[in-house]
């Protein structure tokens, strides 16, 4: 099993993660490329590093965000979860498949910190 996360606004990708008011976490089974379950779940209180921590705890090994920070990109690297950055704000299951599949095209890092 592979958990994904990806903050979320009415069901679609929230193109600035880290003021997201909640995560979708995604259980997938990647050798079935599948989703297994969709949690969505309230983020916690913004404050800068928390995020890559608190998703880490949660058990997220990818996170599909619209745009982010460098600071945030290597708090992410050392909490192991690998980011994937300048994704469209499509809804949460599209972007996961598409990941899945491999076809899930990095674009532009739309965050400009």
């Amino acid at each position: 099993m592979m958990r994904i996360a990806i903050p979320v606004v009415q069901g679609h990708l929230a193109l600035h993660f880290g003021h997201c008011a909640q995560f979708a976490l995604v259980d997938t089974d990647p050798e079935q490329k599948s989703i297994l379950k969709v949690d969505v779940v309230d983020a916690p209180e913004h404050q800068p590093g928390l995020l890559p921590r608190w998703l880490a705890e949660r058990n997220a090994q990818v996170i599909i965000a619209g745009g982010m920070g460098a600071r945030a990109q290597a708090l992410f690297a050392e909490n192991n979860i690998e980011v994937v950055i300048g994704a469209p704000a499509d809804p949460v299951e599209a972007l996961v498949q598409r990941y899945l599949e491999g076809t899930l095209e990095s674009g532009e890092n739309v965050c400009d910190h």
